[in-house]
């Protein structure tokens, strides 16, 4: 009983629902229908059911008189509510023409004006009612004018009619990221009094605000960082990370008004926009990362990247100066070739993140916890976009729709459809924002520490290196010294013991800064002490060493104690320290261990002799462990080289500090002298 009486219900409703908003007239075979509006002035009525279509141009298919049945002359029909491309004519750009026989009656005696509400079409468009242009979006070749991402438009048609309905459309050639299913309408225009269609169109706005809410929040956190960024880097610029902080909340900034304000911007000057800014925001966060990871010390990924910077940015600009040169400078199809070539060349850079990434891990940073976090974002987001944009390339011929799932929203916010990719970027900013307010910190903290050693290193920089040497009779003697800090943890002394003899102490204590002075100050105050009570070398380590054990808090130190006679005669004694060089030789001597790890250690002194014009070099291992932008150490090689030229030591050390220091470098040479 209820199945039987349900039907004939909502038959009944369907009818007068029908009946009341708009009806087809009865139509002889092939002919154009004919849209009945009734009433006008209650509400808006959509153009909805079936256009006439044409592809082509011709300025007479927008009289009202024109022969258009389906199938005469080509006329066939589609419906608006979906593009021409998905309704067997994929992959087809140019001119098309669409038209639609209205029968428009007022709900009151009076003429009233009607408004027509345009939803988006692809990509340039006129409507015609009744011969007459009403309005336009853009303008046809050859001075064409396309405009995306607009808003609903609203034209007037005049007081209420009879008549046709014509819209000519211009179809953009495809980009390479396009599916070729766009073209003409994209969804059904509405006719209604203009208080009504003014609603409809504040309700649209509305629904749209809502749905890009999240975005405009995120974008205004964005903004705020690159203003906060770029006021603490105008007042310290040695601040990089803020910087490239700045530039890349900025670009990440300007992508809302270029791409999702829907501001009334041709399409060429948007795309030039949105392609430079794309390409500062990559670019910007390579260096970001380049920063926050600690590598902005390697030169030649640095380099790798500038080089990356140009290739994106003068190929997206080129890419967007395509735009206006289509249609007169390229055809069509020179336009879709090059548009192909070009995003080639600049989608590979966009790996420049997975890079860095990469890079950081196999090297080996050592990065704290929030670090990291930020660089497998950075990474994750990256390849996200890198996979999307590759997905979507060629889709007009692969049919896939891998890029159209990846970039799907899956939940609804407030009203905000949330996607991966908004997910991926929300999470990397505020990783972002949280690293660099750790960094800001550590760096405060760093600067402070840095300026009390700097303080602190005056005070103890005559004990650790002395600014002028003492006679030494029969040898002449220079040094160098440049440590990798404000303090290092090398030294050397040259004290005279009497009978016209010298000591020469000079070693390396592990670490740097603060600590490895103090260790060094210890030392020294030994070797100046016990300098005139033993004689032997390899006695007055031992007596150190016994003396360092338990002392240096698991450190240690590697020194070399070489006594001169002004006759040439000479004793060496090594503590685990790098051997001497004699002229282009190296001076054998046996291994033993650092100064301050266990104690009764016994140093062998080994004697030998310097000739007339004999040059002996002692020096620290900053000069073989010298690194230079490769990665290449200085090694034994180029120190034998170095040492067989018998440079004096700021010569040796200018060398290894051109090559690339990495450590504290000291060099100390004696050169054997005979007076007549």
């Amino acid at each position: 009983m209820f199945r039987r009486v349900r039907f004939p219900l909502a038959l009944f409703v369907l009818v007068l629902a029908f009946a009341a908003a708009a009806k087809a007239e009865p139509l002889r075979e092939g002919a154009a229908p004919v849209l009945a509006a009734d009433g006008l002035g209650r509400g808006t009525i959509a153009l909805d059911g079936p256009w006439q279509f044409h592809l082509g141009d011709d300025a007479g298919w927008a009289q009202p008189g024109l022969e258009d049945a389906t199938g005469h002359n080509g006329w066939e029909q589609l419906t608006a509510d979906r593009p021409w491309g998905v309704q067997g004519h994929a992959n087809t750009i140019g001119y098309g023409w669409y038209r639609k026989h209205l029968s428009l009656e007022t709900a009151s005696a009076s003429a009233q004006d009607v408004s027509l509400l345009v939803p988006a079409i692809d990509d340039t468009y006129e409507i015609y009612w009744n011969g007459r242009l009403v309005g336009q979006l853009g303008t046809m070749p050859p001075h064409l004018v396309t405009y995306k991402g607009v808003p609903e438009q609203i034209y007037s048609l005049g007081p209420a009619r009879s008549g046709v309905l014509a819209v000519r459309v211009y179809k953009f050639p495809w980009g390479s990221n396009d599916d070729g299913t766009a073209g003409g309408f994209e969804g059904v225009p509405r006719i209604g009094s203009p208080e009504a269609i003014a609603a409809v169109k504040g309700a649209l706005d509305f629904h749209w605000l809502r749905g890009i809410q999240f975005r405009f929040a995120l974008t205004s956190l964005y903004c705020l960082v690159a203003l906060f960024s770029f006021f603490v880097w105008l007042r310290d610029r040695s601040q990089r990370l803020l910087f490239w902080t700045g530039v890349y909340s900025l670009a990440v900034t300007m992508e809302t008004p270029l791409v999702f304000l829907r501001l009334q911007l041709s399409y060429a000057v948007a795309e030039v926009g949105r392609l430079v800014v794309t390409g500062t925001r990559e670019v910007a966060l390579w260096f970001l990362l380049l920063w926050l990871l600690r590598m902005e010390d390697s030169a030649r990924l640095a380099r790798y990247i500038r080089i990356l910077a140009v290739v994106v940015f003068t190929a997206n600009l080129i890419d967007a100066l395509l735009v206006p040169m289509f249609p007169a400078l390229l055809s069509a199809r020179a336009y879709e070739v090059g548009d192909a070539i070009l995003t080639a060349i600049y989608m590979p850079p966009q790996l420049g993140v997975v890079v860095i990434v990469i890079a950081a891990f196999v090297l080996g940073k050592r990065l704290d916890s929030t670090r990291w976090v930020v660089a497998t974002l950075a990474f994750l987001n990256s390849l996200f976009y890198f996979l999307l944009n590759l997905f979507a390339q060629g889709t007009r011929f692969t049919h896939w729709t891998i890029s159209d799932r990846m970039d799907a929203p899956f939940l609804t916010f407030f009203g905000s459809p949330i996607g991966m990719r908004l997910i991926l970027r929300t999470l990397m900013f505020l990783s972002i924002v949280y690293a660099v307010i750790r960094a800001g910190i550590e760096n405060r903290r760093r600067q402070g520490e840095l300026e009390q050693e700097f303080q602190n290193a005056r005070e103890l920089q005559q004990v650790l290196i002395p600014e002028d040497q003492p006679e030494t009779p029969g040898y002449a003697l220079t040094s160098a010294y440049k440590p990798a800090l404000e303090v290092g943890g090398d030294f050397f002394q040259v004290i005279p013991v009497g009978g016209g003899e010298t000591l020469i102490v000079l070693g390396d204590v592990s670490g740097k800064g603060l600590k490895a002075a103090m260790a060094v100050s210890l030392i020294v105050g030994m070797a100046r002490a016990l300098a005139p009570l033993i004689a032997d070398p390899g006695k007055l380590l031992a007596e150190i060493n016994d003396r360092l054990v338990g002392r240096l808090q698991g450190g240690f130190a590697t020194a070399l104690a070489l006594r001169l006679s002004a006759e040439g005669a000479c004793t060496l004694a090594s503590a685990g320290h790098l051997p001497p060089y004699v002229n282009s030789r190296e001076l054998e001597i046996p291994g033993s261990l650092p100064l301050g790890l266990a104690a009764g250690v016994v140093y062998e002194s080994i004697p030998f002799r310097l000739e007339a014009r004999d040059r002996l070099a002692v020096f620290t291992d900053g000069l073989l462990e010298a690194r230079n932008e490769q990665g290449e150490l200085y090694g034994f090689a180029r120190v034998l080289a170095l040492f067989a030229a018998k440079p004096d030591a700021q010569a040796a050390m200018n060398a290894a500090v051109e090559f690339g220091q990495d450590d504290d470098i000291t060099v100390l040479t004696v050169q054997r002298v005979v007076t007549a």
